[in-house]
């Protein structure tokens, strides 16, 4: 893999920005344990997000735009990469924000009962991050673990469990992202992970639960929130995450009319794909869209910073296990869209000011 590092010098954000991005990220985690939203969403979830689970997800990334009132919500990623930077190097991570090494953190993700592991992803030696789900798999083998990395095909479902080369798997650390385990090729995933025979993680309970971009949408209904936590903490959720919509509740006219200030999203879908600026948007994209799964939500424009001589646009990813930190990355770029295609985009690592 080409590493997709933008810069060996460490881009600076300022500590109150990385206070308010964890302390957002903890409260919308502990939201999963409020009986109140969990009664609110009961009806929401699919058949695999009810499965019952004992392990936060793995990495769950919470996106960030730095703006001039505080940071902001892009999206929650159920299952993020972008740490390894290639050439058995993974990102450097501020000193002052941990107190132990990041392959010490990675490694406490996984329990030590998992002892047979598999890393698995839909076509799993095509996929861009193929190179990350490896170094993850040498970090394991390293710790002792049995690890494949491998596509749903190479997985076997027996009377027991899954198996791959006769062993069976205790636990699959799922880069995929059919992320309710809709799709016929992972009929073998759900039949045992319902019946408790392998842990998948990250797991659909957390993607329904925070990962999915409609709860922003429910975090932006009025009266769901207020029912479920104090006021306090309804407004900083709001205050963070951007105000959002489903199509197909607001007005489609004024919609139109105030195109520019908003970016539509399919719902179903992560890392920018689908994705349309308001301002970009043809009236015959506009009337083709699904109104049920697509939301609106209110631009932010990235932040702006100069890595190596240049202006790029940056955002913030924190990458978590429950409430505990595990890492911190940028990401800078050119263009409308997140993305690495343009010269002088790629990962940075930051540091904390003030």
């Amino acid at each position: 893999m080409t590493t997709t590092l933008a810069s060996e010098k460490a881009v600076s954000i300022q500590r109150q920005d990385f206070d308010a991005m964890l302390n957002f990220s903890r409260s919308v985690f502990r939201l999963k344990d409020n009986d109140a939203y969990l009664e609110a969403m009961h009806a929401e979830l699919p058949d695999a997000a009810h499965v019952p689970t004992r392990w936060p997800s793995l990495l769950m990334g919470f996106d960030f735009h730095l703006t001039a009132d505080g940071p902001k919500l892009i999206e929650i990623n159920n299952n993020a990469g972008g740490l390894y930077i290639g050439e058995e190097r993974w990102l450097p991570q501020p000193v002052d924000a941990f107190d132990n090494e990041l392959a010490e953190r990675l490694l406490a993700m996984f329990p030590s009962k998992w002892k047979n592991i598999a890393i698995m992803d839909d076509d799993v030696t095509q996929q861009y991050m193929y190179p990350e789900m490896c170094a993850y798999a040498e970090l394991l083998r390293n710790d002792g673990r049995n690890v494949w990395v491998c596509s749903p095909e190479d997985l076997q479902l027996r009377e027991s469990g899954l198996f791959i080369d006769d062993e069976k798997i205790d636990a699959i650390y799922n880069r995929h992202t059919d992320f309710y385990l809709d799709e016929h090729l992972l009929a073998h995933v759900w039949s045992a992970y319902k019946q408790g025979q392998v842990v998948l993680n990250p797991h659909p309970r957390s993607y329904a639960l925070i990962g999915d971009k409609s709860r922003m949408v429910d975090w932006w209904r009025k009266g769901l929130l207020e029912a479920c936590v104090d006021q306090s903490l309804v407004e900083q959720i709001r205050a963070v995450t951007p105000a959002t919509h489903q199509l197909a509740e607001i007005d489609l006219d004024q919609a139109w009319a105030e195109r520019k200030v908003w970016v539509f999203k399919p719902s179903a879908r992560h890392g920018g794909k689908g994705v349309v600026l308001g301002k970009a948007m043809s009236r015959k994209r506009f009337a083709a869209l699904d109104l049920s799964e697509t939301i609106v939500q209110q631009l932010i424009p990235a932040s702006k910073v100069e890595v190596e001589g240049l202006e790029l646009k940056l955002d913030i990813r924190l990458y978590m296990h429950g409430e505990k930190l595990i890492a911190l990355a940028g990401r800078v770029w050119s263009g409308q869209l997140t993305n690495f295609r343009e010269a002088g985009s790629g990962w940075v690592s930051l540091k904390i000011d003030g």
